[in-house]
């Protein structure tokens, strides 16, 4: 369905064709989708026989360590000679949820070096990676129903199991909020009747992604909403900050901000949203909104980064009180006016 005119004739015979050592490497900070889809495909990898490795620019969040084999996945900031290595050495590269080179810039220079070939599987617009094979489309709810998209074109459904199933479900129910945006194909519903019949416990994976999180994350969100919420009813808009002492004076992991952008959508009469976060050097930035609002074009040309249409990010490289006040201005920008 998806993949009209693409060619996948070469990677076939390299993936039906005796074992092969592959690599998987998805984003900085990855999320539940990228997690999900990464090893959703090592996991398939194994059962046809291959030797598959994920690699992860950064650590990433405590609730997405249960999927089989998360343990395994390499941290290339921890481990940077292993990284390059196992990209030197790799047969076949996947690079699973993100766009663009930068998106791993520890470990950018091992990919643009390698000899293996390369396949892009991504729901984000304008691809900027170098790669043999771009399966790329915006259209679809995340990168892990791309991945389930992938294994049925290639015919390799037969080596979906629970495990496999459970990943790609993972990714799917992160990307699109357990289905309240990014979800309005009947095609994400097919995927996850197929995933249903392949034997996930859906209720079990809601559990071990949202009803896992630390005491200290909950009081972290407790004091964001209480204390860091600004409320622009005029415009149509809210956001939240959070200074790096704020972050540290809550024992912050990584995964502990994971939603906190979506919050203030559910408040009657806001249409968008946004949460900036303090770090060493810059500002992250996350952008979320209803209907036509085009945050990932906001993200785009004001914040250094991208995204979908309701839900982008990037980041600035001012100070937080100088982000805001950029965020609040362009609120009256035609083209994000969220009131009219």
């Amino acid at each position: 369905m998806y993949f009209k005119n693409v060619d996948f004739s070469e990677l076939k015979v390299l993936l039906f064709d005796g074992n092969k050592s592959i690599t998987v490497v998805t984003h900085i900070n990855p999320d539940g989708d990228a997690i999900g889809s990464a090893l959703a495909l090592s996991n398939l990898f194994v059962n046809m026989g291959h030797h598959a490795n994920v690699i992860v620019p950064n650590n990433f969040p405590s609730f997405l360590r249960w999927m089989k084999n998360a343990e395994k996945i390499v941290v290339a900031s921890k481990s940077p000679d292993k990284t390059s290595q196992l990209i030197k050495d790799a047969e076949i590269l996947f690079a699973v949820d993100f766009n663009d080179i930068s998106r791993i810039i520890e470990f950018n220079d091992a990919w643009n070096k390698s000899r293996g070939y390369k396949v892009l599987i991504d729901h984000h617009p304008n691809p900027k990676i170098l790669t043999n094979l771009i399966l790329s489309v915006t259209e679809v709810s995340s990168a892990s129903e791309l991945v389930y998209q992938f294994i049925q074109t290639i015919g390799a459904v037969e080596y979906v199991d629970k495990d496999v199933a459970t990943c790609i479900y993972t990714g799917i129910m992160a990307d699109t909020g357990c289905f309240s945006f990014n979800s309005s194909f009947t095609s994400t519903f097919n995927t996850v009747a197929d995933l249903i019949d392949k034997g996930i416990d859906k209720d079990k994976i809601y559990d071990l992604v949202y009803d896992n999180y630390s005491f200290d994350r909950m009081r972290l969100l407790g004091y964001c909403l209480n204390n860091k919420l600004t409320h622009l009813p005029e415009k149509g808009a809210a956001y939240i900050t959070i200074t790096q002492k704020e972050l540290k004076d809550h024992n912050f992991k990584i995964g502990d901000t994971e939603g906190f952008v979506n919050m203030p959508l559910s408040i009657k009469g806001i249409n968008i949203s946004a949460l900036f976060i303090e770090k060493k050097n810059m500002i992250k930035v996350s952008i979320r909104s209803k209907g036509a609002i085009p945050v990932n074009k906001m993200a785009e040309e004001h914040f250094n980064g991208g995204g979908h249409v309701n839900a982008a990010g990037g980041e600035s490289y001012e100070s937080l009180d100088e982000t805001v006040d950029k965020f609040v201005n362009l609120l009256s920008n035609q083209n994000y006016n969220v009131t009219d």
